[in-house]
């Protein structure tokens, strides 16, 4: 029993800990801050905006929750779509509503975690898809003139992998636990999830 306690208090330790972080970050998004070329530019482009931080954890800890074959493959649609969007702004195709598609990913993601949206692996996809093109489309646009496409879009993608890997370790600290009370931290996370997004879509932040 005590082992599982301090199990317990570890995980949700690990847990307030990353989401104080990640909402205390100052929300850098889309300023261009690091490297103006390649490779840095493009790996600091989501963790420099609070939005990108916030779904792309989120995603992570969502795929933790739902489980199985849905651990990796709703971050793999995230990733793949992201790209997607991405090559659509490097060709120059618009997509209307980006910041908006952006700012409710955020809502979505942390309210799926919050109210613990249990669905097949494929209809996570599906969500978590379709929101990934808005991020990869703002990250495509604000690619700068003098980067390499290739560097610039293996950067923000492998940003984006370790992003859902950290929401991802948050899952499993909870889950691993095995204490009674972990999976409501994992509930009030995605909550506090989901206002942040209301704050970022209401300019509060």
């Amino acid at each position: 029993m005590r082992e599982h306690a301090r199990k317990g208090r570890i995980a949700q330790l690990f847990a307030w800990s990353t989401i104080a972080v990640l909402i205390a970050s100052p929300a850098f998004a889309h300023t261009g801050v690091g490297e103006t070329t390649g490779f840095v530019h493009g790996f600091m482009h989501p963790i420099g905006g609070l939005d990108h931080v916030l779904a792309m954890v989120a995603v992570g800890l969502f795929a933790a929750l739902l489980g199985g074959r849905a651990l990796w493959l709703v971050p793999l649609s995230f990733v793949t779509m992201m790209a997607m969007g991405g090559l659509l702004a490097a060709r120059g195709i618009g997509l209307p509503f980006v910041e908006l598609g952006i700012g409710l990913s955020v809502v979505a993601f942390g309210a799926a975690i919050a109210f613990r949206l249990n669905v097949s692996a494929a209809v996570a996809m599906a969500f978590v898809g379709f929101f990934a093109i808005f991020h990869g489309h703002a990250h495509g646009a604000e690619m700068p003139d003098t980067a390499s496409g290739l560097e610039y879009g293996v950067g923000f993608l492998l940003a984006t992998a370790s992003l859902h890997v950290c929401g991802i370790g948050v899952g499993a600290a909870l889950g691993m636990s095995g204490v009674p009370g972990t999976l409501q931290v994992a509930r009030i996370a995605g909550a506090a999830i989901a206002l942040a997004g209301v704050s970022i879509l209401s300019g509060l932040i």
